[in-house]
């Protein structure tokens, strides 16, 4: 991955997990850094509640964003 995902960072799926019914595209929020590439993402609903935790390796997350990014 290029830029290191980060605490509290904004994240979708790249890939289905199937196992978790989660499907590439999912958004949650990193809530804690497990090892190196290795975070805890929580999926919430509109409402907030979470639906799923797990720990997801960063070659399976794209980090969003919502401002511009200097090259």
């Amino acid at each position: 991955m290029k830029n290191k995902v980060k605490l509290l960072d904004v994240v979708a799926l790249t890939d289905d997990l199937p196992e978790r019914e989660l499907r590439r595209g999912q958004v949650g929020t990193v809530v804690e850094v497990l090892a190196p590439d290795v975070y805890e993402v929580e999926f919430t609903d509109n409402d907030g509640r979470t639906y799923a935790e797990l720990a997801v390796n960063a070659d399976k997350l794209l980090i969003l964003r919502y401002e511009p990014v200097a090259a």
